[in-house]
């Protein structure tokens, strides 16, 4: 089954799903002019747009803060990855990974971004409820059943700390590793003392990786 029967897509453009599927390494590679990036920006507000009015018909009693976090977890990259996994959207990925050094970590990136790119082809191809549609059958069940993809343990301990008139900063202990594929440990510090530690790909998950273990642990230890 090629990927329009399997999505029931009648295409104008073939090429915009030729693209949406390509990677900058193969597009290097075979000496093409064209990769997924720009799709995946275009996907990226697409989605978002969408979510965002579901969230907002869904939720009327919320105001813009608890709808912000609700919509995170519904487009953050853990969430792009299960949808993209449970589509098998991979298959139709053009990467030179051989040739790139492309790593673990950076393939699950890529799989996120292709469902991005991917959305980005259908608008363009098909027009906004065509999308809405496949964002519909894709998403919306998540939402519904109040799926957590991403919890921001970031925040929860700065609320707790602010509720508690404590000081929360972050320390990098170490960063190592290439350019393209680093591995930062952070510390969590709760009026200077050491409550978590983290690890991650990046700043940011090295953090919520900390925060995690410090909240859980301050927790603890004020009970």
């Amino acid at each position: 089954m090629d990927i329009y029967e399997k999505f029931n897509i009648k295409p104008n453009n073939k090429q915009l799903y030729k693209t949406a599927f390509t990677h900058a390494s193969y597009a290097t590679l075979h000496n093409l002019n064209y990769n997924y990036e720009r799709l995946e920006f275009l996907g990226d507000s697409i989605l978002n747009l969408i979510v965002s009015e579901y969230l907002y018909k869904k939720y009327p009693e919320y105001e813009e803060g608890p709808l912000s976090k609700k919509r995170s977890n519904f487009v953050c990259q853990n969430a792009l990855i299960h949808y993209s996994h449970k589509l098998n959207l991979q298959q139709y990925l053009q990467v030179a990974v051989e040739e790139s050094n492309l790593t673990k970590n950076e393939i699950l990136s890529i799989t996120a971004d292709i469902f991005e790119s991917f959305t980005g082809a259908i608008f363009l191809d098909q027009g906004i409820e065509f999308t809405k549609k496949f964002i519909s059958n894709t998403i919306f069940k998540y939402i519904d059943e109040d799926k957590i993809f991403f919890e921001d343990y970031k925040s929860h301990i700065k609320e707790y700390c602010d509720a508690n008139n404590l000081n929360i900063e972050y320390k990098i202990l170490k960063e190592y590793g290439v350019p393209h594929d680093k591995t930062f440990i952070i510390s969590c510090l709760i009026n200077n003392k050491e409550m978590g530690i983290g690890k991650g790909r990046n700043k940011k998950d090295a953090e919520q990786a900390s925060s995690k273990q410090a909240l859980y642990k301050l927790k603890s230890w004020r009970q």
